[in-house]
Formats: structure tokens, sequence, C-alpha cells
């Protein structure tokens, strides 16, 4: 892992893993705003992500809800999972009520006391704030409490990056970390005004360390751009192909943690991973399924959506979210399980629509039908439960109309077709077989408009 790109770092300042600056603690966080783009540190991150921060799994966090008029109203119990997620342990909560947020710490400092002293008190080394800081907010939460700070975003993004395996996950969690640190980095290090120049120094004459940092950000960002690009282009051609094979794509979305991989698995008999965690899947996974008189479907496990999901990850992701907006048919799985039905479901529809796959045909699915039901079902929501299996063939059924499975129509076939009666079995369209008198066979057959378009043809080759 090469150690390039370390933003902000002071003239004459020890290098990073040498010790503490001076006023810092050992092993705490660097003050400000901590946008260093070296070695990972804590969980094992992936290999090519550019950095994951200084947040170690086992952190004991404090979760501190900011309710305020310019702030959207979010839930603290959704940020202490994905605190958990990430590894870390919630130990308490602080909720502030506010008129508006404040400019220098986001909260009073009467309310940053109270954090303090709880921080103290539970022995806690993090503060996770349920809301989005500016950089300046960051920097002076975390001088004032003398622990790390950080925000709803990069935590999401902090996620990402541990849960990131294959190549193009990492690059897209590498351009999400990229894109973060751009819009945080004004405000983040008070040094950064400082001027640097003359011969053997980097930058020219007068260009300040925040100017050298934002033009070392964008040669990156490019350079990950340009390498997502050869991997889209790869995606389209599997598209495309798909496409001429004649294969129809249903791709599987909802709210994260509502069960997509676990339906995936009993759909595919696939074998993918499938945790009772958030984000616990980012990586597109294809496989195909069997619909009766669908000849070829390919299902598609994608990424879980979330309440105000950044858009740093919306934009680095829209290769694999390529898939939701190339499918023919979309499965919206909803966990019947979970509180805020309405409210996840209007996320998930937020994000359909940013992609621009809102008039995409859909199912609405309400799975975990086996669990106590939190709140009223959708009215034309299936129930299933992907772990036991309820409900499943009424959903295969559904997806063959979905796709343009056709009324069940019967065909006469002589002994001499066995070869398109085997295709017939083959492609699950045969709903029931007769013997005729003279050796044929009589067929009770469905299909949608491709699979109906092929028998017409082979029917017409032979009687010509």
């Amino acid at each position: 892992m090469e150690k390039s790109l370390q933003l902000g770092e002071r003239e004459g300042s020890a290098p990073r893993g040498k010790g503490p600056r001076p006023g810092e603690r050992e092993g705490s966080a660097p003050r400000g705003k901590g946008l260093h783009l070296d070695e990972h540190e804590g969980a094992a991150p992936p290999s090519n992500s550019l950095f994951i921060d200084r947040l170690a799994t086992g952190r004991r966090v404090v979760l501190l809800q900011v309710e305020a008029s310019s702030q959207a109203k979010l839930d603290i119990n959704e940020t202490a999972e994905l605190a958990a997620s990430a590894g870390m342990t919630p130990v308490g909560q602080v909720v502030a009520r506010r008129r508006r947020e404040h400019p220098r710490w986001l909260v009073g400092s009467g309310k940053v006391d109270e954090i303090r002293e709880l921080i103290q008190a539970q022995n806690a080394n993090t503060l996770v704030v349920n809301n989005d800081l500016s950089a300046r907010q960051q920097r002076n939460l975390e001088e004032a409490l003398g622990c790390r700070v950080m925000g709803r975003s990069e935590l999401i993004i902090h996620i990402f990056a541990q849960r990131a395996r294959t190549f193009e996950g990492q690059l897209q969690v590498e351009l999400a970390q990229l894109t973060h640190a751009q819009t945080q980095l004004v405000g983040g290090w008070s040094h950064l005004e400082r001027q640097k120049g003359g011969i053997g120094l980097r930058g020219g004459a007068g260009e300040t360390q925040l100017e050298l940092d934002q033009r070392m950000l964008a040669t990156r960002i490019k350079s990950v751009q340009s390498r997502l690009a050869g991997v889209r282009r790869r995606r389209s051609q599997g598209q495309r192909q798909r496409r001429r094979s004649g294969a129809q794509t249903v791709a599987l979305v909802g709210y994260t943690n509502a069960g997509k991989s676990t339906l995936f698995n009993a759909l595919a008999a696939a074998g993918v991973a499938a945790e009772d965690k958030l984000f616990a899947t980012l990586d597109p996974t294809l496989r195909r399924i069997d619909v009766p008189g669908a000849a070829q479907v390919v299902l598609a496990d994608t990424v879980g959506f979330i309440s105000h999901l950044p858009h740093t990850l919306i934009d680095a992701f829209k290769a694999t979210l390529e898939e939701v907006g190339q499918a023919d048919l979309l499965i919206h799985v909803m966990d019947g399980a979970a509180p805020r039905l309405d409210q996840r479901i209007g996320d998930v529809e937020a994000v359909l629509e940013e992609i621009g796959a809102q008039a995409i045909a859909r199912i609405d699915v309400l799975n975990k039908c086996d669990l106590p039901q939190a709140e009223p079902a959708p009215p034309d929501a299936l129930s299933v439960s992907a772990a036991t299996g309820e409900g499943l063939d009424e959903l295969r059924s559904r997806i063959g109309s979905a796709l343009g499975v056709q009324a069940p129509i019967e065909v006469d076939l002589p002994a001499s077709a066995g070869g398109v009666r085997a295709w017939l079995y083959a492609a699950d369209a045969v709903l029931g077989e007769t013997h005729t008198g003279d050796g044929g066979m009589r067929l009770r057959v469905r299909g949608n408009e491709r699979l109906m378009a092929r028998l017409r043809r082979d029917l017409a080759a032979r009687a010509g």
C-alpha cells in the first residue's frame, strides 16, 4: 500500500506513525479533520481503498442527535446500528434540540460540556454525530472534547470501506472517500492557509498548502474515475451480451438489511454471504434463476439504500446501480419486522428516482412475514419469508407475469419433435402433457413472448 498524498502535513512535523503531535494524547485522533491519506489502521481494510481514517474496531462511542429546523431529523437508533456494523460499541446518547445549529460546535457550549462529561464517564473515545458536520465544526468539537468526532456520512463511507472486497467496489469506495475529503478540506486544518514556495519546495511560489492538497486530491480523483470508466465499459459489454442472448434481468432493491441477499439465495440457490448487519452486500451479484415460462432470467443482488445516503456514495456507485437502471423488473424488498416502514419506502423511492429507475416495472415484496410485523403492510405487497420459503412460488409466478409470461395454450407435437419438447421442459414452460393416439404429444404450455415466438418458429419450420 503506497503512502502518497499525505494531506495537511505540517512542515517539520514528525512522520505519521512516529508519535503524537504536541498536545495530543497517545492513541488519540489527530487534531483537525483527519484527512490523511495514509495506510489503513484498525479493522482489516481492502487493499487499495485510499484510507479508512484512524478508526479501529472496538471503539466506545457516544452518539449525538441534533434536532434543529435546519437539519433533517434522523433516527439515532439507526445510527447506533451503523456504529455497531462498523465494529464500534455505543455507550451513550445525547440529544440536543436547537432552533438552528451552532456555527462553531453545531451545539451550544453547555451541551459540549455535557458531552465531554459523558465521554469521560463512559471512557469513550469517539463521538458520532447523527448529522453532517462542516469541517470547521468537526475540528472545533475534536479540540473541545479531546476525542475523534465523525458525522453520519463519514461513518457510512467508513462502513463501505470495510465491506468492499472486489476491485470495482474498492475503487468506488476510494472515489467516495476522496470526494468527501475534497468537500471537507476547507476549514478542516487551520494551518492550510500558510504559503510555501521557492526552490526545492513542493508547489509554486506562494501556493498554499490548501491549494496543493486540493490539486493532489483532484489528480487522484481523476485517476480513480478513469479506472472506474474501464470497469463500467466491461459491465456494459456484459449487459449487451445478456440482451443479445435474450436474457431478462430482475434486480433486488430495498433498504439495507431488509433481507435482499437471503431472498437472493432462496431464489437462485447462490450461497452468497447474508448477514444481519447494515450494508452486508456492496458488490452486485448475478445468477440465473428458474421462472416458469421465462427462458432466461438473471437475478441481480444490489447494494442496500438508507435514509440520506451520502451523494458521494451514490455518485461513486452509479456503475453498480446501473444494474438497477438497466433491469427489466425491480423487486422492492421491504422488511416487515422493521419500524418506520413508510419512511424507508420513501427513502428507497428517492434513490430510485435519483438514478432514473422509478419508471421500471416493480413487484413489492414484504419480507420476514414469519416474524411479528411492526407496521401494516402496503396493500399490494406480496408477503414472503426468504428464511422459510413461504410465498416464494407465488413470487416466481408474479415475476413471470411481469416479464410477459402469457396465458397457457395447448400445443400438439408429432413424435419426431422431441427436441422442441426438450427445450420447452428446460424452460419450465410445460404445465401438463398427454399422449395422442398417433404417438404425438399434446402439451399445455405457458411462456413469455420471446419463448412463444421461438415455439411458433419451430412449429412453422416443421410444418414447412
